[in-house]
């Protein structure tokens, strides 16, 4: 099993999008795949048409009195389940602070998954935090969504910064650019600089209307647009992916 989480230290990157599309490919491609949303906002449970989940959910599974296995809900997908976030999940951080959680917590809760799942989808809250340690412990790969601008790569060299200082194998950072404008010279030029660090995959989502329909459709742009441009750009960032992981 390979868990993945779609992080940024910023909102308004097209977190969100990346998560829902990129684990509907996967499931296209007959991988067992989880969306488990950590963020309060929701927005991947919605994209799916799950059922939030009750008030006490997550605290619950912090505190160890259900297991993840209760929480997972089948989407209209095949080979696609979700764990919807709930009104609690936005106290995350204090429960596992409270419960005086081990780094690696989130990991532990997991275990139970690996033989349900090929792939495990996070899409993760904004901001760094005893959640978002867990979050990058626990995750194989943590994937970067990055607008070319200059203040957003100020949040990638941030988010190094930080698995640097706490330790956090680096090899796991990984980065696509969305959001692209190919009108703006800038966000050309930024792309060439940072195309030429490994950590920057080719393959980048541009700007476009589709993306933002994902909210009137309610789905994945790969499912309601799979001839788009949108839905292709994330096809080639799945491929990508793809290659290395299996």
């Amino acid at each position: 099993m390979t868990t993945i989480a779609l992080y940024n230290l910023k909102g308004g990157v097209g977190k969100t999008a990346g998560c829902v599309n990129l684990a509907h490919l996967a499931a296209l491609d007959q991988y067992r795949t989880l969306v488990w949303d950590l963020d309060p906002q929701g927005a991947s449970g919605f994209y799916y048409h799950a059922e939030p989940g009750t008030a006490k959910d997550t605290k619950k599974l912090v505190e160890q009195s259900i297991d993840i296995t209760e929480l997972i809900q089948q989407t209209a997908y095949e080979h696609l389940d979700i764990v919807p976030a709930d009104f609690s999940s936005r106290k995350l951080d204090f429960f596992l602070e409270e419960q005086k959680s081990s780094k690696k917590f989130l990991k532990q809760l997991l275990k139970p998954l690996k033989n349900d799942y090929d792939l495990v989808f996070v899409d993760c809250p904004p901001g760094f935090s005893v959640l978002a340690e867990n979050i990058f412990q626990a995750a194989d790969i943590v994937l970067l969504p990055t607008i070319p601008t200059t203040l957003s790569l100020r949040t990638f060299e941030a988010v190094k910064d930080f698995f640097e200082e706490k330790k956090i194998d680096l090899s796991k950072l990984m980065c696509y650019f969305s959001m692209v404008d190919s009108r703006k010279a800038l966000h050309i030029e930024i792309m060439e600089a940072f195309n030429q660090q490994r950590r920057f995959f080719e393959s980048y989502i541009p700007y476009l209307s589709d993306v933002e329909k994902m909210g009137i459709h309610q789905a994945p742009v790969t499912d309601y647009a799979p001839n788009s441009r949108a839905a292709a750009a994330y096809s080639e960032l799945w491929e990508e992916i793809k290659e290395g992981i299996f």
